[in-house]
């Protein structure tokens, strides 16, 4: 069946951000995660679509390539996923057609040691957790080296491989195309150099299996929405021994009900009663840490006023430093009122009418107006 465009996959533009791309594979990620779909194949499916597709449009050079050239970028004689793709050599563009038509004659004939894919993950923990740092379990379907050959692609007691004797070793045949002699990929080793003669019957000569390996995760403390954690060779097992690839773990972070954080410090808003801005008073907030903290508020406090604790915030990754944590004060208007309160507001009301500075900002802001009014007549 056709691959889907990576873009459609990710439900994003062609002239989207790296923004834009992280914001919906997280999104995408966590409604098609397999703990969120147990036992659901077409789930598991686009799970693994949705990976590929980002493991691709996330890399600056991979997502140039694939916009140039489609699917086709990937899809190069031995036959590995967009995380084997190799942008990294010195070749440059070169580089990029060795490896989707084969080497020009000339580039050499070493045979390229196919590692296992990159495979990507998703998780969501607390601010709390966030704050303090925890371990989670992540279940991972993917690729691991087969038991029954131990990962050699060889039915257990035969011999390994035999030279390819089609390419002799090299991986690679020449054809005259032209004025041109072009190297491709070995069409009966795919590359390898080898020929496995007796594969074994698990694996079908591969290697690898595909499995669900559920991984402890460690998130560290100070962790930011967003982050990317790599856990180097925990990806899908390379055949037939070639290295692992690498398990990259997106770290996504609930809201929470009384704090919301930014950078390193930690922002808690704190309703007050009238009364308690107006004439002052000592409050107990609750701190990311799990303490109670006492605040002094004094009097004549008004909404937006912010008390600092010094060193209550988020632990700055790879250092010692401390965010803080700010208390933010919204003064609430009392709803609901007796009829004694009325009337004791009334009275405070009419008072403070005749009362100059009572209410600064208020008074300032009509004495302004009057100017506006009284300059335009």
């Amino acid at each position: 069946m056709a691959k889907r465009d990576y873009y459609a996959v990710l439900e994003v533009s062609r002239e989207a951000t790296t923004e834009d791309l992280k914001k919906s594979f997280r999104k995408l990620a966590m409604k098609y995660h397999p703990d969120r779909n147990p036992g659901d194949k077409q789930a598991e499916a686009q799970f693994k679509e949705i990976n590929e597709a980002y493991d691709v449009l996330k890399d600056d050079q991979k997502r140039a390539a694939y916009d140039r050239f489609g699917h086709a970028a990937f899809e190069h004689g031995n036959g590995a996923g967009p995380g084997n793709f190799d942008f990294a050599g010195a070749g440059g563009l070169g580089d990029i057609f060795d490896q989707m038509f084969g080497d020009f004659v000339g580039r050499g004939g070493r045979q390229r040691t196919r590692a296992g894919a990159d495979v990507q993950a998703a998780v969501e923990i607390d601010l709390t957790q966030a704050f303090s740092g925890t371990k989670v379990q992540v279940r991972v379907p993917t690729r691991v080296t087969c038991e029954a050959c131990r990962g050699t692609g060889a039915a257990d007691g035969s011999r390994a491989a035999d030279t390819c004797q089609t390419c002799g070793g090299a991986g690679k045949v020449r054809a005259q195309q032209g004025f041109f002699l072009i190297e491709r990929t070995c069409p009966t080793c795919g590359g390898a150099g080898r020929v496995i003669r007796n594969p074994c019957r698990i694996c079908n000569g591969a290697g690898t299996v595909q499995r669900e390996r559920a991984l402890q995760v460690s998130i560290p403390a100070g962790v930011e929405d967003g982050t990317r954690i790599r856990l180097s060779g925990e990806g899908e097992a390379g055949g037939q021994g070639a290295p692992n690839g690498d398990l990259y773990v997106h770290v996504a972070i609930r809201q929470h009900d009384l704090f919301h954080r930014e950078g390193a410090h930690i922002y808690c808003e704190v309703p007050l009663r009238m009364s308690q801005a107006a004439l002052g008073d000592e409050i107990e907030v609750p701190a990311i840490d799990g303490s109670r903290q006492k605040v002094k508020i004094p009097a004549g406090t008004q909404t937006g006023a912010q008390f600092r604790l010094r060193g209550r915030g988020f632990s700055v990754l790879r250092s010692n430093a401390r965010g803080d944590m700010v208390v933010q004060a919204k003064v609430e208007t009392p709803q609901n009122l007796t009829r004694r309160q009325r009337e004791l507001l009334e009275a405070f009301e009419t008072e403070a009418k005749g009362q100059a500075r009572s209410h600064p900002e208020h008074e300032g802001f009509f004495a302004k107006m009057k100017e506006f009014f009284d300059g335009r007549e």
